[in-house]
C-alpha cells in the first residue's frame, strides 16, 4: 500500500534475468491526491461518480507521469528484497520499465441513470458493426489493409445481467458498458504498443495516452451522431435542392440518385480522419461503389463533386489546402440519408414490390391497405 498510489504489487520471477511485474492503478492515485486538495468526490469503483470541482481533478489525473510511476518502482525497489545485489547494480544491473499492458477509461456518469440500461442497450443496437475494419479505421485512425493481423469482429457479452461491448483491434480492444448502473464505461486497452508504432519503455505512455483517450472519444462520437441524426424538412430541402452559395450555383444532392448515395457512404469514412481528405482520396473510395475503375474517373468529375458538397455545407475546405474536412452537418446528413436509403428504403420496397409473394410483416400490412383501398372503392362505385 503506497502513500501517492495506494494499492499495487510487484511480482518478480525466481529465475535469471528475475523480470518482474509492476501493477498500479490510476484511479487509486487520483483519489488520493484529490482527498489531499481538499477536493470531495464520490467515488464510483475505479472511477468517479460525482466531484465538486471536476477541472481540479482533471487536472490531477493529467499530473500522473512516467516519472512518477518510474520513481514508484525505485522507491519500493529500495524496500523490498532485490533479486541483484549491491554489486550487481553498481555493475550497471538496473531495471528498466517497459509497457505490457495500459487502459485508458472514461467514465461519463449519467443525469438519469434508471433510463441508461434503455440508452446502452439502444447503443448496442445501433453499432453492432462497430467491429468492421472500415469502423475500427475510424476508432483508431489508422489504415486498415488486407495484412493487418486482427480478427475485426463486435462482441456482445452478458454477465449477470449487464450486458458489455467489445470490439478488438490487433492486440487491443475497446470495452464499453453500463457501470453500476449509472454511467456510461468506455476502456480501451493497448496490450502491444506496437500496434500503434510506438515503443514499449515507459516514456511512451504520454502517446498511448493520446492514443487511448482518442480512440475512447472517437467512439462516443461515432455512436453519438448514429443517435442522433433527426433531419427536419429545411434541412432536407438544403441538401436535395439546387443551392446559389459564394456566387456559385450548385446542384442537387438528390436522395435517390445512386452517385450522391455512393458520395454520402465515402464521407462516413472520411469523417475523423484529422488532416481530411482530398481529391483522390475521394476518387480511389468512389469508384469502386459506382462499379468503375478509379484510373477512368478524372480529377475533374472529382472536382465538380467536391464544389457540389462543398456548397452544400456537407465539406469544407481546409484553409491553405487542396483537403477537405466532413462538417458536423455532413455527417448528419451522410448517415441520416446511407442508413435510410440502405437499410428502410430499398429492402422495404423490395419486399412491397416483388412480383412473387414474401410472407413478410411489411408485405402482409400492404397487402392488408391495399385490399380495404379496393374494397373502398368498390363501395364507393355500387353507392353510385
Amino acid at each position: 500500500m503506497d502513500r501517492d498510489f495506494g494499492p499495487f504489487f510487484i511480482k518478480f520471477c525466481s529465475y535469471f534475468p528475475y523480470n518482474a511485474k509492476l501493477c498500479i492503478n490510476g484511479n487509486e492515485w487520483a483519489k488520493r491526491h484529490a482527498a489531499r486538495a481538499a477536493i470531495a468526490y464520490e467515488a464510483l469503483d475505479n472511477g468517479f461518480a460525482a466531484c465538486e470541482n471536476p477541472v481540479a481533478l482533471q487536472r490531477i489525473c493529467d499530473r500522473l507521469s512516467a516519472a512518477k510511476i518510474d520513481a514508484l518502482a525505485r522507491k519500493w525497489f529500495r524496500r523490498l528484497p532485490h533479486p541483484f545485489t549491491g554489486q550487481d547494480r553498481r555493475a550497471g544491473y538496473r531495471y528498466d520499465i517497459s509497457i505490457l499492458q495500459a487502459e485508458f477509461s472514461l467514465t461519463q456518469v449519467l443525469d438519469r441513470p434508471l433510463s441508461g440500461r434503455v440508452f446502452f442497450e439502444d447503443t448496442i443496437r445501433e453499432n453492432l458493426d462497430l467491429g468492421r475494419p472500415d469502423q475500427v479505421a475510424l476508432i483508431f485512425n489508422t489504415r486498415i489493409t488486407k495484412r493487418t493481423p486482427s480478427r475485426f469482429r463486435t462482441r456482445v457479452i452478458t454477465e449477470g445481467v449487464t450486458p458489455s461491448i467489445h470490439v478488438d483491434y490487433k492486440h487491443c480492444r475497446i470495452k464499453q458498458y453500463h457501470k453500476h448502473g449509472r454511467a456510461l464505461r468506455t476502456e480501451t486497452t493497448i496490450n502491444d504498443t506496437r500496434d500503434f508504432n510506438v515503443g514499449k519503455r515507459l516514456h511512451n505512455l504520454p502517446a498511448l495516452r493520446e492514443i487511448g483517450f482518442t480512440a475512447n472519444r472517437r467512439l462516443l462520437r461515432v455512436q453519438r451522431t448514429s443517435a442522433d441524426c433527426h433531419l427536419g424538412q429545411d434541412a432536407f430541402d438544403r441538401v436535395c435542392r439546387p443551392v446559389t452559395a459564394e456566387g456559385q450555383r450548385a446542384a442537387a444532392l438528390r436522395f435517390g440518385d445512386p452517385r450522391v448515395q455512393a458520395l454520402l457512404s465515402v464521407l462516413v469514412v472520411f469523417r475523423l480522419l484529422p488532416n481530411g481528405f482530398s481529391n483522390r482520396d475521394l476518387r480511389a473510395h468512389l469508384a469502386p461503389l459506382l462499379g468503375l475503375d478509379p484510373t477512368i474517373m478524372t480529377p475533374g468529375s472529382m472536382t465538380y463533386d467536391l464544389r457540389r458538397l462543398r456548397l452544400h455545407h456537407i465539406i469544407q475546405r481546409i484553409p491553405h489546402t487542396h483537403r477537405y474536412q466532413v462538417t458536423p452537418f455532413g455527417l448528419h446528413i451522410a448517415l441520416f440519408f446511407s442508413r435510410t436509403y440502405n437499410r428502410l428504403l430499398r429492402p422495404g420496397l423490395a419486399e412491397i414490390c416483388d412480383p412473387a409473394p414474401i410472407n413478410t410483416p411489411l408485405r402482409r400490412h400492404f397487402d392488408q391497405l391495399d385490399h380495404a383501398i379496393t374494397t373502398r372503392i368498390q363501395n364507393l362505385n355500387l353507392a353510385a
